[in-house]
C-alpha cells in the first residue's frame, strides 16, 4: 500500500466543505445539495469497477450497489441503485458514510477510498480480479474470441488497511438475487468463520449463481445478511472476497494483495499500448478509454452501451431503458475512439462477433439487427419490474429492450464506416467479411427510401429521418471504396453511383431555406444527430450548409449552451415528460467546431464539458446544464466515446495551428 501522505492533500482556497462533502467552488453549477440529501445517491457519485466480463457499481459509502454475475446482464445479486432493499455489499468505518477520498489507482479500474474518523484513518481499495489466463487444462466453454495474456478471475477482492489510530470495521453483504426477486440463504462453508456461501433460497439448482465470501475476518451471518464487525488498529491489514467463478479465491491477505497487484498489472500492461497525447486532458482520455475497455465483454467481443438498467433520463420520469446490450452503432462509434488512441484489439473482437452473430447456422449473411445481447442473443424482450421502485422513484423499471427489432437504418452506415477505418491502413478486406460487407450494402440500398426510427429510436411513427439518409450514403460510399480495396470495381462503381444519388435526394429534402441540414424530409426541426455531417465527410467543413447547420444547432438547440437531441415538443418519439442534454451530443458539437473552424468557441465548450465529469472521472448519457446532475444509464459507452474524439480534435487543431497539418480525430480523410 501507498503511504498515507501519497493519498490525501489538503484543501485549498478553491474548496470549500459543505455538508460533510467537498464542493469545488468554481463549479457551482455542480452543487445540487437537496439531491444529496436523498436516499439515492447522485448516479455521477459511483465507481465503475470491470473485468471484462462483470462489472459492478459503488457508491461513495463503500456499498457495491448494482452487480450482475456471471454477466453484465444477468439478473442484479446487488440492485440497490434501483432499490433500497434490492441488495447491497457495503465496507467501512462504523457509522461513517462519507469518505475523505476517492480516486482510481492510476491507469487502472482499481478504486481507493480513504477515510477519515475521530480515531483513525483506514484504506479500502477495490477491483474484480484480472490474472493470468486460466483455462489451461480445457478450453473456456464461454470463450469465442482469441486468448490473451489476461482472464477474469470471478472474483470481487475488497483489501482493507488501518494507516492511523484504531477503527471499527463493519461489513455488511446481502445479496438479492434475480432483481430481488428470490431470497438469499447463507451457510458456513469454512472451518471456523473464514467462509460462507450464498445460495438463491428455493431455485434450482444452477439457476441462479452460488456466492462464496472469503475473508481473514471472523464472518456472522444473520439471516439474509453476512456481517463483520472489528476493531483494526494501526498496521492491521484484512481483505473480502466474493466469488462465484471456479478460481480459488485468497486465502490470506498476501494472496489477496497479490490479486490485485496482478489486476494492477493487467490494466496497466493495456493502458500503455494506447497513444495519449502530452497534454492537460491526458487523464480524460485514459479514464474514459479505460471505461470503453471495461464496458467490453471479452468472451465474444462485445461492447455494452452502460452497464446497468433503468436509470432515468428525466428524474422521476418513464425514459428508463436497459442499456446492458451491444448496439452496432454505439460499438461501431466506439472504435472511431480506440482507434484514435491506437487500442484496435477491441475492433478486431468486435468484427469477430458481428460476423458471429450476422450468420445463419448454415453460414449464409443475416441481416443486420439494431442491437444483440452481448453472447450474440437475437431476441431481447422488454419486461417491466413492477416490485422495484425505481431510482429515486423512476418507474417503470425495465430489463430487456423493444428497440432490438426497430427498423433504423444508420446501423449499415456506422458499421462499414467503421470498417473502412479498420481495413484501410491495412490495404485489403478479410475474404471472410467481404460477403457480409455487400450484404450490409445491399441492405441499404433497398431500404434508404423508406423511413424508420432513426439514431435516437423513437418509439412514435416511422419517419424519414435526415441523418438517416445520411447514413445510408455512408454505407454506399464506404462499401464503394471496400470494393476498390477488394478489386471489385464494377460494385464500386455501381455503389458510387448510388451514393451520388442518396446525396442529391438528401440536399433536396433535408436542407431548409436557411441551408440548414433539419431532422427530417418535410419539417424544418433541428436535431444534434446532424452535426455528424461533417464528422462523416458527407459534405466538406468548408460547405456553407455545414456551418449554418453546427452553428444552428449550437445556437437554437442548446439549454445552458448543452445540446439536446431534438425538441421533444416538435418529435413524434412516443414518450411523455423532459429529458436532459445529451452529453454525446455536446462533445459531438466540440469535434464539429473545430471542424469549421470555431476552435476557441470549442475548446471552451469542452472545458466546460470536462468540468461535468464525475469525481472519477466518469459520464452518464445525459447532464442536466443548471445543477450537473447525470441522467440515464452509466457509465456511457456513446459518451466516453464522442469525449475522447472531441479532446482529441481540439488537441489536434491546437497543434496545428503552428505545422498547418490539422488531421480530425476520426473519419476518412
Amino acid at each position: 500500500m501507498a503511504p498515507l501522505d501519497d493519498q490525501m492533500a489538503p484543501l485549498d482556497d478553491t474548496e470549500a466543505l459543505t455538508n460533510g462533502e467537498v464542493v469545488p467552488a468554481n463549479l457551482p453549477a455542480r452543487i445540487d445539495l437537496e439531491h444529496h440529501r436523498r436516499t439515492f445517491p447522485p448516479i455521477d457519485d459511483y465507481a465503475f469497477l470491470s473485468d471484462c466480463e462483470t462489472t459492478c457499481l459503488i457508491a461513495r459509502n463503500g456499498s457495491v450497489e448494482w452487480m450482475c454475475v456471471p454477466r453484465p446482464d444477468s439478473p442484479s445479486v446487488f440492485g440497490a441503485v434501483l432499490d433500497r432493499s434490492a441488495g447491497h455489499f457495503r465496507i467501512g468505518p462504523y457509522g461513517q458514510n462519507v469518505p475523505a477520498a476517492r480516486r482510481y489507482l492510476p491507469g487502472g479500474l482499481i478504486v481507493e477510498t480513504t477515510w477519515q474518523t475521530e480515531t483513525g484513518w483506514l484504506i479500502v481499495r477495490d477491483a474484480l480480479v484480472m490474472g493470468p489466463w486460466h483455462n489451461t487444462q480445457e478450453r473456456s466453454k464461454t470463450h469465442r474470441r482469441t486468448p490473451t495474456d489476461w482472464d477474469a478471475e470471478g472474483i470481487l477482492l475488497r483489501t482493507i488497511k488501518c494507516v492511523s489510530g484504531t477503527i471499527e470495521l463493519e461489513m455488511s453483504c446481502e445479496p438479492a438475487f434475480d432483481y430481488h426477486r428470490a431470497a438469499a440463504k447463507w451457510e458456513y462453508t469454512g472451518k471456523v468463520y473464514e467462509e460462507a456461501t450464498a445460495t438463491c433460497d428455493g431455485s434450482i439448482l444452477g439457476a441462479h449463481p452460488t456466492l462464496r465470501l472469503t475473508t481473514n475476518f471472523k464472518l456472522g451471518l444473520e439471516g439474509r445478511e453476512a456481517r463483520i464487525r472489528t476493531r483494526m488498529r494501526e498496521g492491521d491489514n484484512g481483505f473480502v472476497a466474493l466469488s462465484w467463478a471456479d478460481v480459488p479465491a485468497p486465502g490470506t491477505f498476501e494472496e489477496a494483495a497479490d490479486k490485485m497487484w496482478q489486476t494492477a498489472e493487467c490494466w496497466r500492461q493495456w493502458i500503455t499500448i494506447g497513444r495519449f497525447p502530452d497534454h492537460p486532458w491526458r487523464g480524460y482520455l485514459q479514464r474514459s478509454a479505460l471505461a470503453l475497455k471495461g464496458l467490453t465483454y471479452s468472451p465474444t467481443g462485445a461492447l455494452l452501451a452502460a452497464c446497468t438498467t433503468s436509470l432515468p433520463e428525466t428524474p422521476g420520469g418513464e425514459r428508463n431503458w436497459d442499456y446492458r446490450y451491444a448496439w452496432v452503432r454505439d460499438s461501431t462509434f466506439a472504435l472511431w475512439g480506440l482507434y484514435t488512441l491506437g487500442l484496435d484489439r477491441e475492433a478486431n473482437d468486435f468484427f469477430s462477433f458481428i460476423y458471429d452473430v450476422s450468420r445463419s447456422e448454415d453460414g449464409h449473411p443475416n441481416p443486420l439487427q439494431v442491437m444483440y445481447g452481448i453472447g450474440g442473443e437475437k431476441t431481447l424482450e422488454e419486461e417491466e419490474l413492477g416490485h422495484l421502485s425505481g431510482y429515486d422513484g423512476a418507474r417503470p423499471v425495465r430489463i430487456g429492450n423493444g428497440a432490438y427489432n426497430q427498423n433504423q437504418h444508420d446501423i449499415w452506415g456506422t458499421m462499414l464506416d467503421s470498417v473502412y477505418l479498420h481495413v484501410r491502413s491495412r490495404d485489403r478486406v478479410p475474404e471472410s467479411l467481404w460477403p457480409l460487407l455487400k450484404r450490409q450494402v445491399e441492405e441499404a440500398i433497398e431500404h434508404w427510401r423508406q423511413p424508420d426510427r432513426g439514431i435516437w429510436e423513437v418509439r412514435g411513427e416511422p419517419q424519414h429521418f435526415t441523418s438517416s439518409k445520411v447514413m445510408c450514403w455512408v454505407a454506399l460510399d464506404r462499401g464503394s471504396k471496400l470494393a476498390i480495396l477488394h478489386g471489385e470495381k464494377a460494385y464500386a462503381e455501381q455503389w458510387a453511383r448510388i451514393a451520388e444519388e442518396i446525396k442529391d435526394d438528401i440536399l433536396e429534402h433535408g436542407v431548409d431555406d436557411r441551408g440548414v441540414f433539419t431532422q427530417r424530409y418535410g419539417d424544418d426541426s433541428l436535431d444534434a444527430s446532424l452535426l455528424l455531417v461533417p464528422l462523416l465527410r458527407f459534405l466538406p467543413p468548408h460547405d456553407h450548409r455545414v456551418r449554418a447547420t453546427v452553428l444552428a444547432i449550437a445556437d437554437e438547440l442548446t439549454d445552458d449552451g448543452l445540446v439536446l437531441r431534438y425538441r421533444v415538443e416538435t418529435t413524434d418519439d412516443g414518450l411523455s415528460g423532459e429529458e436532459g442534454t445529451f452529453t454525446i451530443c455536446s462533445f459531438w458539437l466540440v469535434s464539429a467546431l473545430v471542424e469549421i473552424g470555431e476552435l476557441s468557441r470549442a475548446k471552451r465548450l469542452c472545458e466546460r464539458l470536462l468540468g461535468f465529469a464525475s469525481p472519477l472521472k466518469l459520464y452518464a448519457e445525459e447532464i442536466d446544464p443548471r445543477t450537473g446532475r447525470h441522467l440515464g444509464n452509466f457509465p456511457q459507452a456513446f459518451t466516453h466515446l464522442a469525449l475522447i474524439n472531441a479532446v482529441v480534435h481540439v488537441i489536434r487543431a491546437e497543434e496545428a495551428g503552428d505545422t498547418g497539418t490539422f488531421q480530425p480525430a476520426h473519419g476518412p480523410t
